[in-house]
């Protein structure tokens, strides 16, 4: 995958090296514990690999951050084609090429050059910071290089949330589902989606 040579947008935010150590490291502030990402990341694997029916070759993630689910995905699947994706310059330029991070935003998705046919398109933790416009942008690229599951974890109005609010755009359920199948993507549940191909092959009950 080329390098993206636009510049990342990432609102009024700094996503530096003290914004990672507070949220994703420091036991005090981090939302998410080593061990809810791991789950996560095995809950999503198995999701994906139940209806492609094989395993998962290939992951794009997006706000991948510092790369804590190439972590995860490695441990299970030691040979998985990893490309992230993140706003943040810190990141892209402190591991970037080791872990193969791009630089980007959500927005810019359809500007980079991604390739395409992944069988994991994995948002975390992200939707909730992007605006209107560029959310449905997103989501709709990413229905074009998908070939198998998305995980669009998505937090809403109904939620109460803690941790980062700066930025924060508030949407209800009915919002982002309207979004996501718009761009063709077809609920199974537990934030996750089925392209409108592989959708074809699932019986009605295991779709949300």
């Amino acid at each position: 995958m080329a390098s993206p040579t636009v510049p990342a947008t990432a609102g009024s935010k700094s996503y530096d090296e003290a914004y990672f150590s507070k949220w994703y490291k420091d036991p005090r502030t981090r939302v998410h514990a080593p061990d809810a990402v791991r789950r996560k990341v095995r809950l999503v694997v198995s999701v994906a690999e139940y209806f492609l029916r094989r395993k998962v070759r290939s992951v794009l993630d997006i706000g991948s951050g510092e790369g804590r689910w190439r972590a995860e995905l490695r441990r299970l699947r030691p040979e998985i084609r990893y490309a992230g994706v993140d706003p943040s310059e810190y990141v892209v330029r402190r591991h970037g090429k080791r872990r193969n991070i791009h630089l980007g935003s959500f927005g810019q998705l359809h500007e980079l050059s991604l390739g395409r046919g992944y069988d994991l398109v994995v948002c975390a933790d992200v939707l909730q910071y992007v605006g209107d416009a560029p959310l449905t942008r997103g989501v709709r690229h990413i229905a074009t290089v998908l070939r198998g599951v998305a995980f669009l974890e998505a937090y809403t109005t109904g939620d109460e949330m803690e941790g980062d609010l700066q930025d924060w755009h508030p949407r209800s359920g009915e919002r982002y589902r309207r979004i996501f199948s718009d761009a063709g993507l077809v609920a199974c549940g537990l934030h996750c989606y089925l392209g409108s191909e592989l959708a074809l092959n699932a019986v009605e009950m295991e779709l949300a």
